[in-house]
């Protein structure tokens, strides 16, 4: 019920702040004079943008067992995912959701994620090569990370994030488009590759807001993934600068230590 308030107040606010800066700026007059409706703009962007995330989030599980080929082992007499399970089962408890589907995919990079609908419809996975490169010890810290997500709500925070940068990109698109192509005359095709275009442009320019808000959600986990398990396991692709630390979703590893530190002083 909680997400499903947040859900309709953060698309509101969205609404909201859209029809306050289209005032300002004239463009819901500017849109009635070439046929367009300011409200009816705005819904097609919000239903669009937000409808796109959750549909993608929705699937989610779906995907990672299609593409990734996550297999889910939960009833595997194989030792090694009994024992897996038995970690996920035993912090499932402890920070109370219910039990996740849990999984292993074929990948020789020490890797794992958690993904699915909501708190409580969650699938962790991890890959292989996370399982033969690291301890016991070390994988628990992992998977005490991955809940931690979960236990976040941060698939749904992030999906949330992501429905908000969809509708002012669709927005914007539609808007900026528009002008564009008045002020050409172009029309018919032109005009929808003149949308898509745009759509890209804005969206790799938006990408960089979500990417730190992921970067945040994971300084979070590791936080509770700590408290959960004293010990910390994660593979790093190096420190990167410039454009480049724009878009990542995960923080450099260094900075990450170093957040888990500072909670001791």
């Amino acid at each position: 019920m909680k997400r499903i308030v947040l859900f309709i107040v953060t698309n509101l606010a969205v609404l909201a702040i859209l029809t306050i800066v289209a005032r300002v700026l004239g463009l819901d007059t500017w849109l009635a004079e070439h046929g367009e409706s300011l409200g009816g703009l705005l819904v097609w962007a919000a239903l669009f943008g937000f409808g796109g995330a959750f549909i993608s989030l929705a699937m989610s599980k779906m995907q990672a067992k299609r593409f990734m080929g996550v297999q889910v082992i939960n009833d595997s007499p194989d030792p090694t995912a009994q024992w897996l399970v038995s970690v996920v089962d035993r912090y499932a408890r402890e920070v109370g959701v219910k039990m996740p589907e849990v999984g292993i995919f074929n990948s020789a990079a020490p890797n794992a994620f958690a993904t699915g609908a909501s708190r409580n419809s969650a699938l962790v996975a991890v890959s292989t090569g996370l399982l033969q490169g690291m301890n016991r010890q070390e994988v628990e810290a992992v998977v005490g990370h991955e809940m931690t997500h979960v236990a976040n709500g941060d698939m749904v925070t992030l999906t949330l994030i992501q429905g908000v940068v969809n509708t002012f990109v669709l927005f914007l698109a539609r808007v900026v488009g528009q002008i564009l192509d008045r002020g050409s005359s172009g029309r018919g095709v032109g005009s929808f590759m003149t949308f898509w275009v745009l759509q890209i442009v804005f969206g790799l320019l938006a990408t960089p807001i979500v990417m730190w808000f992921s970067r945040q959600r994971e300084f979070r986990a590791d936080r509770g993934g700590a408290k959960l398990f004293q010990a910390f396991g994660i593979a790093d692709g190096g420190v990167r600068a410039g454009i480049a630390r724009l878009f990542m979703s995960h923080p450099p590893l260094d900075e990450r230590i170093a957040a888990l530190r500072a909670l001791g002083t």
